[in-house]
């Protein structure tokens, strides 16, 4: 019986040392060698300072800006250390008076009322940090960016245009649009 726990002990801390540090450090050199700019969060800069991430969405209210999907990551939208989605289903009426609510909002900042309104602009992705929105919930919003920045629609929507990316390997997922990347664009278009 020593025999076998001094045996069941020499395989713990062999195995603790393969997969506990050998494993993580070759696959964090890997990833640094090979995908460094994603490895270390895809992280935009201005300077020295962070501006954001081209991976993790980023709350806009500024009517100025195109605006992401809503976030239900705890305690605070966004939070990338806490990926969650609401977990509120269609029945559920909290679920039904947040999109009411998005919605009211979209429309009141300058929204076309005859125009429905694009789902994923009126709730939250499964992760709460989705980065993108559909091309749709960037045309519905091109009004009321074109407006308040006093530029012509159809070169709002040049720029969105420009910031599709299409379906990953051409069919895997759907064309969306980055609204960091997108919104940075608009900062410097004149």
């Amino acid at each position: 019986m020593l025999q076998t726990s001094i045996q069941a002990i020499r395989a713990l801390i062999v195995f603790t040392i393969i997969t506990g540090v050998a494993y993580p450090l070759i696959v964090t050199g890997i990833a640094q060698f090979a995908f460094n700019e994603q490895a270390n969060g895809s992280l935009l800069r201005e300077g020295d300072k962070v501006i954001g991430s081209r991976m993790i969405g980023q709350s806009f209210s500024d009517p100025k800006y195109f605006w992401s999907r809503l976030s239900a990551t705890s305690p605070m939208p966004y939070n990338g250390a806490s990926s969650s989605g609401s977990n509120q289903g269609p029945t559920n009426p909290a679920l039904k008076d947040a999109v009411a609510g998005r919605v009211k909002e979209l429309r009141e900042a300058g929204g076309d009322a005859s125009k429905r309104v694009p789902v994923d602009l009126v709730t939250a992705s499964g992760s709460g940090l989705d980065p993108h929105i559909s091309p749709a919930a960037a045309e519905y919003q091109i009004p009321r960016v074109a407006k308040v920045r006093n530029l012509p629609e159809e070169k709002v929507r040049e720029l969105v245009q420009k910031h599709t990316e299409d379906r990953q390997l051409g069919f895997l997922g759907e064309p969306r649009v980055n609204v960091l990347m997108l919104n940075l664009t608009l900062d410097t278009a004149r």
